[in-house]
């Protein structure tokens, strides 16, 4: 059974990878539109907000990956939810395949994607003027970070892709993912904020994240930042999972 699973799941995956390549929105909306960000906020707003002596395309790329991967996931749940309302959902449960097959191929295949389009925006940073001295080690242990977030969410992804009644809601919960670098430290530091606006933002999962991998870019000390940001990765895994799980059972029945 579980030779059957990966190789129903490879195959599927090579399926929903094809969906992916084929649709130039999926492209505009996960890369080009990070890209265009991080082109405004370092050439229009960068001047004016003080990074002390780092460089600002090296101050906001952690927020710009983070939002590039919300981006993302939004897609994860379109194309899921589009499974679901055509039919073939349906039709791939009563073949003689791994049941959990068809989800799982959606989530590689958001892992997949998104490490493209993170590959993609790093390298126009680089461009940009973007430099880090990070060993591999470091470079790892950011990517694993982005590896892991994108793997939290990609399943919080796939609650609205299996449960929305329309396509809209099935995109909308990422709105709020992709705001939320506004509120933290990714892109102003926070102690030029109100106090509770500060307090939200140097209390919400983002702020740890974006700080751990800035400061592993950086060849700096990540202290406690690292911990924090596993748990929030972690403990959002481990709940979007349990309700993924749980709305996949409702809907095979």
């Amino acid at each position: 059974m579980t030779t059957y699973f990966f190789s129903d799941t490879a195959t599927l995956t090579g399926r929903t990878m094809r969906h992916v390549t084929r649709s130039a929105d999926t492209v505009i909306t996960t890369v080009i539109t990070p890209v265009a960000m991080m082109l405004m906020f370092v050439y229009v707003f960068g001047g004016a907000i003080d990074t002390g002596s780092v460089p600002y395309v090296n101050y906001m790329l952690p927020g710009i990956l983070l939002m590039t991967i919300a981006s993302g996931v939004s897609y994860t749940a379109y194309r899921l939810f589009t499974d679901v309302k055509s039919g073939i959902f349906e039709r791939f449960q009563s073949m003689p395949i791994a049941r959990s097959g068809v989800l799982w191929a959606h989530v590689v295949t958001s892992l997949a994607a998104n490490l493209i389009s993170l590959v993609i925006v790093v390298g126009v940073a680089l461009l940009m003027g973007f430099r880090s001295g990070a060993g591999v080690t470091a470079w790892l242990v950011a990517v694993g970070i982005l590896l892991l977030f994108t793997l939290a969410l990609t399943w919080l992804a796939v609650i609205p892709g299996l449960s929305a009644s329309s396509v809209e809601g099935a995109g909308a919960f990422a709105y709020p993912l992709i705001f939320l670098p506004f509120v933290s430290s990714a892109f102003v530091p926070t102690g030029t904020m109100p106090a509770p606006v500060r307090w939200f933002a140097e209390n919400q999962p983002v702020t740890s994240i974006v700080d751990t991998i800035r400061g592993l870019f950086a060849e700096q000390p990540v202290g406690d930042d690292i911990g924090t940001a596993l748990a929030w990765c972690v403990a959002l895994l481990v709940v979007a999972y349990v309700f993924a799980m749980a709305a996949y059972r409702r809907k095979i029945g």
